[in-house]
């Protein structure tokens, strides 16, 4: 009698929290966009982190928009690449990966992807600023298979657009809250907004993405936006998730001084 009255009065079980795979850990790099130095210094961070800690199956996702508006996309491109013969980085599509790939098709394409950052990403790839200017957009429009070849364009064109581990699912912009993930399609992963960060409800995973600037980690409990902005805030975060728990690391652009790295035990 006693247990029954306990079962009925007593604390209700608290629900079960959203967990990647036991035995994984899982960091999770927002968007990029051309900001090496803050690359850098968090892929540094990183590795010191899970030097530090139990050893199990680790993975880095970087979710999209490695290019464009920062100054180094060409230099993001190529540390990936390197990162990757270390270590498990599996890379998501991004919108402006794929301004960046559409521009190879015409020039007026081309126009569009400059106007919205794509300047700064064709210039890392080895133009000047008094070069980029002297050229006229066809100029640059044949020059372009050039500095960016094959073999880059490519390796671009194979970001994934998708990632489950566990109860959480990885993108770069967001789902249509009213598909399956199974039927999703590439348009919305990539550019979707509004329809996706104004749905309240539960969705089939806690969706983790980019693509839409906040001034901090957003977690809305049926997703989690880590995009802050790095390429003009100066703080680029990654979300990590081991189990049921969550922390971030930022790397911050300091006014004065070197790039100062930031640990939170769970985000805001």
């Amino acid at each position: 009698m006693f247990n029954a009255f306990r079962k009925m009065f007593g604390p209700k079980p608290q629900p079960r929290l959203p967990a990647v795979p036991q035995g994984t850990r899982y960091y999770v790099i927002g968007d990029i966009h051309g900001r090496r130095d803050l690359y850098r210094a968090m892929i540094d961070a990183i590795e010191e982190d899970d030097c530090g800690r139990e050893e199990c199956d680790s993975h880095v996702i970087l979710l999209g928009d490695l290019v464009d508006r920062g100054p180094d996309s060409a230099g993001v491109v190529s540390d990936t690449r390197e990162w990757q013969g270390k270590r498990s980085v599996r890379v998501l599509a991004g919108n402006h990966e794929e301004m960046l790939l559409d521009s190879f098709e015409k020039p007026e394409v081309l126009r569009h992807f400059l106007k919205h950052g794509g300047r700064e990403t064709v210039m890392s790839y080895g133009l000047s600023k008094k070069q980029f200017n002297a050229l006229t957009l066809e100029e640059l429009f044949d020059l372009l298979p050039e500095l960016i070849p094959q073999s880059e364009r490519d390796y671009i064109a194979g970001f994934e657009e998708m990632i489950v581990a566990g109860d959480y699912l990885f993108v770069h912009a967001g789902v249509d809250p009213t598909v399956p993930l199974d039927e999703q399609n590439r348009r919305d992963l990539l550019w979707i907004r509004d329809r996706f960060l104004n749905h309240e409800g539960a969705l089939d995973k806690v969706v983790v993405h980019g693509h839409t600037i906040f001034d901090r980690v957003m977690d809305c409990g049926n997703r989690i936006g880590i995009d802050t902005g790095a390429f003009r805030s100066g703080v680029l975060t990654a979300l990590v998730l081991e189990a049921d728990q969550r922390r971030v690391i930022q790397a911050i652009e300091a006014k004065n001084g070197p790039i100062e790295i930031f640990h939170g035990e769970r985000p805001q």
